[in-house]
């Protein structure tokens, strides 16, 4: 019987990583002057790479790449790669109330069908 540890170090995984796709979303949205003089005629996306949030995203996906790492000691890839794709789900689902986009039957679907494909693969 595998610990719980790996799977709450792939549940961090996913946290982490959704957590960085949902500040580099807002990040990128944010209209703001360069946070240092010296950067004021540097090209947007430089300017995004000194934001203290966007900074924090990557930080985020490095943990998560430590996660994953203690996870994959323990677990089949064959079993925890599936998990990846609650990543869909967890960001999908924050986008509604952090960005106002909308819930279509589609998605929802598609959601849906996400986690019943995980219930089989869980099973196997």
């Amino acid at each position: 019987m595998t610990s719980f540890f790996p799977w709450l170090m792939v549940i961090g995984t996913v946290l982490l990583t959704g957590y960085g796709q949902l500040v580099l979303k807002w990040q990128v949205n944010v209209v703001s002057p360069a946070p240092f003089s010296f950067a004021s005629n540097w090209p947007p996306l430089l300017i995004l790479l000194l934001r203290p949030w966007v900074i924090s995203a990557f930080v985020a996906a490095f943990g998560a790449s430590l996660c994953w790492m203690l996870a994959l000691q323990r677990l089949q890839l064959s079993k925890a790669y599936p998990f990846m794709a609650l990543n869909f789900v967890f960001v999908s689902l924050m986008a509604v109330p952090l960005f106002g986009e909308v819930m279509t039957f589609n998605k929802t679907a598609g959601l849906t069908i996400i986690v019943f494909g995980l219930v089989v693969l869980s099973r196997g």
